[in-house]
């Protein structure tokens, strides 16, 4: 961590960056605070709990893949103070695309380092090869035609994709071997006419595109640690929700802010529309936050400076006191939740009144209702509790679900194929089973303890009827 005296007051932006500069040749780095192999659901656990109060750090670094912390490196040298946020990129061209390994393994250094790991992709047209230029490629247009090839299941273009998600999925693999999550922005700006995958609202257009891309690699690849950022430019023309693929297919709700320096009042109210109970972040600006950006604008979860715009729109001046701002969480600051999906444990889960979590009449089919019940040996009580933050019931092979995706009092939980998506994640923590996606925790209505009676998310609490015991 820091020393205390670097966490300044934001009464004066020139006071700060004054303070900084004077530091900058002597202060040092905060200790590195290495991540274990972490489910996802403790990232969106953290991103949560600092919803209003604190706000990470982020920094991308475009190509060349060869250089994977070139922007970061320069953010250091700035300020002494490493992002708590890396963004790297899959990338586009022929010569990036064959060094890829390179962004990997950079995104692992950082994750020992104590920073969070983001990845975007500049992906090339299906009609096209895995390589290619920005302009003409990734900046392209295609024909309604094949876009609706592309989102059709079983057509030579739907395959291509498949085959071009493919050759990401050995990398992303990586990571989760890894326990490393990384927040997961395909598709970018979809709202935008500059790239091949955009400026097509509706069912049936980008978000379409999206849900095929998240089923395909969160549950035919089994990539349980993406979290998935939806995301859109601040264009004025507005109506964003109408590319949203969905709650259960998001895990995080972003802005890139290019039309302006800043999202506006009205784009932050907007974002917050569509999130509901999500994380919100800026997933690319140029300018560096401000504290009246940050204070007026409180529930950011992270920034995301891009790349060369990083000294190319910023004095050192302003650099350093964005990062010195009360709010802002440097590399050494962050510190992810313990427990939830330590994993292998299968067995019992025990909760109030030493009953147990248990599937209605021994269910194996999805929307099973999941419930209180007796004790007893069998496979309706045998549940797996997943280094990936599911909890996973062998017997059928689905996942404890909350109905809906919902995340309101009072909704229900049942079995479901197992999606990776945030319904399905659950973080232990002081006894009881939190889902970081709606913020509640697993709940028996009103205390009771009759048999059959079917569990819900509720407002975490100490309440006996949300504490339970899970298999060792």
């Amino acid at each position: 961590m820091r020393p205390a005296l670097t966490r300044l007051s934001a009464s004066g932006a020139a006071l700060a960056a004054g303070v900084a500069a004077l530091l900058l040749g002597t202060l040092p780095a905060p200790d590195a605070q290495a991540f274990p192999a972490t489910p996802k659901a403790n990232v969106l656990s953290y991103l949560q709990s600092i919803t209003g109060t604190g706000i990470v750090s982020g920094q991308h670094n475009k190509e060349p893949a060869s250089a994977p912390a070139q922007y970061t490196q320069q953010v250091k040298n700035i300020t002494g103070q490493y992002p708590g946020l890396w963004g790297g990129d899959l990338m586009f061209n022929a010569s990036d695309v064959a060094n890829r390994q390179s962004v990997i393994n950079q995104a692992k250094t950082e994750w020992a380092n104590g920073s969070l790991v983001n990845l975007t992709w500049h992906v090339c047209p299906p009609t096209q090869g895995s390589g290619c230029a920005f302009e003409g490629g990734v900046k392209s247009s295609i024909t309604e035609a094949q876009f609706t090839q592309i989102i059709t299941d079983g057509t030579a273009l739907n395959t291509a994709w498949k085959k071009r998600l493919d050759e990401a999925v050995p990398y992303l693999q990586q990571l989760k071997d890894a326990g490393i999550p990384a927040l997961f922005r395909p598709l970018h700006e979809m709202n935008e006419t500059w790239n091949w995958w955009g400026h097509r609202p509706g069912t049936n257009g980008s978000a379409r595109l999206y849900q095929i891309t998240h089923d395909y690699l969160a549950n035919t690849k089994g990539l349980s640690n993406l979290i998935w950022v939806w995301n859109v430019q601040d264009n004025p023309a507005g109506g964003w929700a109408n590319y949203y693929p969905g709650s259960s297919y998001v895990d995080v709700v972003s802005l890139d802010a290019w039309y302006k320096n800043y999202p506006s009042a009205a784009d932050y109210q907007q974002m917050l529309a569509i999130a509901g109970s999500k994380p919100i972040a800026i997933a690319e600006l140029g300018k560096i936050p401000t504290a009246a950006l940050l204070d007026s604008q409180p529930r950011w979860s992270y920034f995301m400076l891009w790349s060369e715009q990083l000294t190319g729109n910023n004095t050192n001046a302003e650099i350093q006191t964005g990062y010195f701002l009360p709010r802002v969480l440097n590399q050494g600051e962050i510190t992810l939740p313990t427990g939830g999906g330590t994993g292998g444990g299968t067995g019992a889960i025990t909760g109030l009144g030493g009953k147990c979590v248990d599937a209605r009449a021994a269910g194996t089919a999805n929307g099973t209702a999941v419930q209180l019940y007796t004790c007893a040996p069998g496979t309706a009580q045998a549940w797996t509790v997943g280094s990936d933050g599911t909890i996973r019931n062998p017997n059928s092979g689905r996942c404890l679900d909350i109905v809906s995706a919902g995340t309101a009092n009072g909704t229900k939980v049942q079995l479901y194929d197992c999606n990776g998506t945030g319904a399905q994640q659950w973080q232990a923590t002081s006894g009881r089973l939190k889902n970081p996606q709606s913020g509640r925790c697993l709940d028996v209505p009103g205390g009771s303890t009759a048999d059959g009676t079917q569990l819900q998310i509720w407002d975490c609490n100490t309440n006996a009827w949300q504490q339970w015991t899970l298999p060792s």
